[in-house]
């Protein structure tokens, strides 16, 4: 009872303040302390100072590591440098899943990088699935105001029970709201936080076209100031468990404030180049959670090949997760 008390109080308050996240006050956690390696031997390093890591993929295996918790709803986040040069083919991926627990009814909250060609920037891709809805994708994507590869960016997902929003440098790039329309669809689980990076040849790039060049590797994705900050999941009990901190701390996604929306709906008209909501050969009548926006829908009725491809699942269950190889590997306004 004072678990589910706990986790009663926190929610009230994650579901009634404003959002508006910054770093500062959030506890920054270590490596040893919140994860473990998914795969990749030795293309995963820790740095001395236990909160930074380097991702490699290379001609052998991509890599990957995943929290040591389950969490229901918080504020995950980390500070990543994409790899330079050409890319095509590369996908980082910074997500949330619980495929390993539930494999045919999952949910999922993406980020995935998607790398290009020399000359040609890294594209973001944002995806849900509720469910097991993976028939049923959400995805966007979208180019960004800097260049990812030159220096560390900040990269975030808020999820509470009614809201999922996607932050770029503290920037909400795109909102999710649960609506009574997407039934199941909306991620409702406890999840783990999953950082990979792997060999998406046949659909990152121009759906296909083009596909890793081994020529230019080790591809290294380098990752600090991680952020797990929500509720646990008790393995026993079954019930989230959110430290004092997390109750302190966290701020809330119930509305994006007025200043932020004018800063997500520039950010969208600028660099929004696909939404699945205007993709009339995926879907001949929107889903039924999509707002239609006319302009939008004008400007984005055209747009470079689209081949959807997805993270590997090859994930394992349960806290204690082996370690093992696979080769599958302020906005400017």
């Amino acid at each position: 009872m004072e678990t589910l008390s706990r986790f009663l109080v926190f929610m009230s308050l994650f579901s009634g303040l404003g959002s508006g996240f910054t770093l500062q006050n959030l506890p920054i956690t270590s490596f040893e302390e919140s994860y473990m390696q998914l795969f990749g031997d030795k293309n995963l390093f820790v740095h001395k100072d236990g909160k930074s890591v380097r991702l490699t993929l290379d001609e052998r295996t991509g890599s990957g590591f995943v929290s040591n918790d389950l969490y229901l709803h918080g504020f995950f986040s980390a500070s990543i440098k994409l790899p330079s040069d050409y890319s095509a083919g590369v996908v980082v991926a910074f997500y949330m899943s619980n495929g390993d627990t539930y494999e045919k009814n999952h949910d999922e909250i993406d980020f995935e990088f998607l790398g290009n060609i020399r000359g040609r920037e890294w594209r973001i891709q944002t995806n849900i699935y509720g469910n097991g809805s993976t028939h049923l994708g959400r995805e966007e994507r979208c180019n960004l105001w800097f260049d990812p590869t030159e220096d560390y960016h900040q990269y975030s997902i808020l999820w509470s029970d009614f809201h999922i929003i996607f932050y770029v440098d503290n920037v909400p790039i795109r909102e999710v709201k649960r609506t009574s329309s997407m039934g199941g669809d909306f991620p409702s689980k406890p999840m783990s936080l999953y950082t990979t990076i792997w060999d998406g040849s046949k659909w990152a790039t121009n759906g296909g076209k083009y596909g890793v060049n081994y020529k230019y590797a080790p591809y290294i994705a380098r990752f600090s100031d991680l952020v797990l900050h929500g509720c646990a999941v008790d393995p026993i009990e079954q019930l989230p468990k959110c430290d004092e901190g997390a109750i302190e701390y966290i701020r809330a996604a119930q509305e994006i404030s007025l200043s932020e929306r004018a800063k997500m709906e520039v950010f969208r008209r600028k660099h929004m180049t696909y939404s699945y909501c205007y993709d009339r050969t995926r879907y001949k009548v929107s889903l039924p959670e999509c707002v239609v926006n006319p302009a939008e829908a004008q400007r984005l009725r055209v747009y470079d090949p689209v081949t959807f491809g997805g993270i590997p699942r090859r994930h394992r269950s349960g806290k204690h997760r082996s370690k093992r190889s696979r080769t599958d590997g302020t906005v400017s306004i």
